[in-house]
């Protein structure tokens, strides 16, 4: 994937789920890492979609 869907918080939970789920990354931090994206902000702006990050089951959800 050569960029994240950042225009919408749907897909945009949805590609870092598929990411993690197919291990390509093993964290988020690997994703914040590759993609230049602040994990706060992310985790932020993911959460006032709905979304919250499972550091357990490495998800959104």
């Amino acid at each position: 994937m050569d960029h994240l869907p950042l225009s919408d918080d749907a897909m945009l939970v949805s590609a870092i789920n598929f990411l993690l789920r197919d291990e390509e990354f093993d964290n988020l931090d690997e994703i914040c890492f590759h993609y230049n994206i602040n994990r706060t902000e992310l985790e932020n702006r993911m959460l006032k979609a709905g979304f919250q990050y499972s550091e357990q089951q490495k998800r959104f959800w």
